[in-house]
């Protein structure tokens, strides 16, 4: 068996709406983070109606590496990560949301917790979470009722910071927010995943693009979904046989 190698090159996807006082700082700090891997950088801009797309295409004079791709109307969070890793040039992608939230120096853990067999790293906030009270409690019985239902051994699956392989992302079923269930969905094609502890920071500019009450609805619909994908997983045990 060959010895597993981490991946040298890395992909970053980062869907944004309306994260125009976001975007610099935070793409300094990926840029910093990944000094030394061969990376790029891909914003993709999902409709935003603030100076956002304006902003990212400044910073590409500064930023080489930095990519960006715009969606004329707003698609959710689920289609712009996928336009992103769709485009992403290398095998590996991380992911983080665009708010700022996410800490990109934590990159490199979910890079080293990589093993044979490891398809999605995930990050998990709950030692560091900075969220209104609503937003944590609701988070904490989200994420029981999904372990329960899923069994996808991920306590925060809500993290928007994640390490996946590009061809076995873009070989999952796609649906409007899936992205929130990437660890069952890698779980049910027979991939394995880890979780590491990453750090939590609080919302510096701008507000969140997510209610509390549609995100709940809109959860519990997808659940049940994905608990029926689940059922209905074949994992074929295959045999080459071949004499030639």
């Amino acid at each position: 068996m060959t010895k597993f190698t981490p991946p040298k090159k890395l992909s970053v996807v980062v869907p944004v709406r309306n994260e125009q006082d976001n975007v610099a700082s935070l793409i300094a700090e990926i840029d910093i983070a990944l000094k030394k891997f061969t990376h790029e950088i891909v914003y993709v801009n999902d409709g935003s109606t603030d100076q956002t797309h304006l902003r990212l295409k400044q910073l590409q004079t500064q930023y080489p590496q930095l990519r960006v791709i715009s969606h004329a109307h707003s698609c959710g969070q689920s289609t712009a990560v996928r336009t992103g890793v769709k485009s992403a040039k290398y095998d590996w992608v991380a992911t983080l949301d665009g708010d700022g939230q996410n800490d990109p120096a934590d990159i490199p853990k979910l890079l080293a917790a990589l093993e044979e067999g490891v398809l999605l790293v995930g990050g998990n906030r709950r030692q560091s979470r900075r969220d209104t009270w609503i937003k944590r409690i609701s988070s904490v019985i989200a994420n029981t009722v999904r372990s329960k239902m899923l069994r996808d051994d991920t306590p925060d699956t809500g993290c928007g910071l994640k390490l996946f392989n590009k061809s076995s992302f873009l070989d999952l079923p796609y649906f409007d927010h899936m992205h929130r269930f990437l660890p069952a969905l890698i779980k049910r094609a027979g991939g394995q995943i880890r979780s590491v502890h990453v750090s939590h920071r609080n919302r510096e500019f701008g507000k969140s693009n997510y209610g509390t009450l549609d995100r709940l609805m809109v959860g519990i619909v997808d659940l049940f979904g994905v608990a029926w994908l689940q059922r209905r997983a074949k994992l074929p045990i295959v045999v080459i046989d071949d004499d030639k």
